[in-house]
């Protein structure tokens, strides 16, 4: 395993309603940062079948099967071509339950799937919150931690990746002005990552999307953060699709939990005051 390689994330427009357009643009990013030297790509929440959807009905029609629809065949694919690793953020349907979930791929097939456990707003009408616990996924790139947008509002999910020893985690999210946004300033989820990086050492590779879905806007500002909170590439920007790319260093990462000679981010933690935390499924 090399310590260094590099990562991409992939900031495309989606279609809501098109999933085999969003897929041959996500193909098509995927593959010309492959080429380019990523060894791991991240594309947006919900890349297949887009965001602003209309009815349970229209998520149940765009979602597909995990990991034997349409999207996840053309992911596989482009791992096998290309030795990649790839995180996608899928509408996952599961018989008659449907998610938003992020799913790993690799050049030997899918590696392992997270369901997203904080819904945002409607987002409730149309996904059942995650039942799969939060996932570390062990690859010959290190450990890979997974997680979905709003989940970076709550920072228990990188704690708890952090205790399965997460070097780095892939975050596909479809960033929308909220609360915390205020006009003319990155997305607050930039601030977030950059904290919970800082604070669990760990990288953080964030895919949003940009573009306009049936009146709601995107922000883009898709982001690759070092473990000690440090962007280690220029935003990108809110309008236009872009691919952010930056070398990531195992050794770097690993050693970036401990402080001083006395202090440690995870030996630190006061479980005696305030309990363990879960380490997932």
């Amino acid at each position: 395993m090399s310590a260094r390689y590099r990562v991409a994330c992939l900031q495309m427009e989606c279609a809501v309603g098109e999933p085999s357009r969003n897929i041959a643009t996500a193909v098509r990013l995927a593959r010309s940062a492959a080429r380019a030297g990523a060894r791991l790509l991240v594309l947006p929440e919900l890349c297949n079948s887009g965001y602003v959807l209309a009815s349970r009905a229209e998520a149940h029609a765009l979602a597909e099967p995990v990991p034997d629809g349409p999207a996840s065949s053309a992911f596989l694919e482009v791992c096998r071509e290309t030795g990649a690793y790839l995180v996608a953020g899928l509408a996952e349907r599961d018989g008659a339950d449907l998610y938003s979930s992020a799913v790993l791929y690799g050049p030997d097939g899918h590696l392992g799937t997270y369901r997203k456990l904080h819904l945002w707003n409607t987002e409730n009408l149309y996904f059942e919150p995650g039942d799969l616990g939060v996932r570390v996924v062990h690859t010959e790139i290190g450990r890979i931690g997974l997680a979905v947008c709003y989940d970076a509002w709550f920072p228990e999910t990188f704690r708890a990746l952090a205790a399965q020893r997460a070097d780095l985690v892939a975050m596909p999210v479809n960033w929308v002005r909220g609360p915390g946004d205020a006009e003319g300033s990155h997305p607050a989820g930039v601030t977030l990552a950059i904290a919970a990086a800082t604070c669990n050492g760990m990288s953080i590779a964030v895919a949003d999307r940009v573009g306009e879905e049936r009146g709601q806007r995107f922000l883009g500002a898709s982001t690759l953060v070092g473990p000690r909170g440090q962007l280690l590439a220029p935003l990108a920007g809110d309008t236009d699709e872009q691919v952010v790319a930056a070398e990531i260093d195992l050794e770097a990462i690993r050693s970036a939990r401990t402080w001083s000679p006395y202090n440690h981010l995870m030996h630190d933690r006061r479980t005696d005051v305030y309990g363990p935390l879960p380490t997932g499924r």
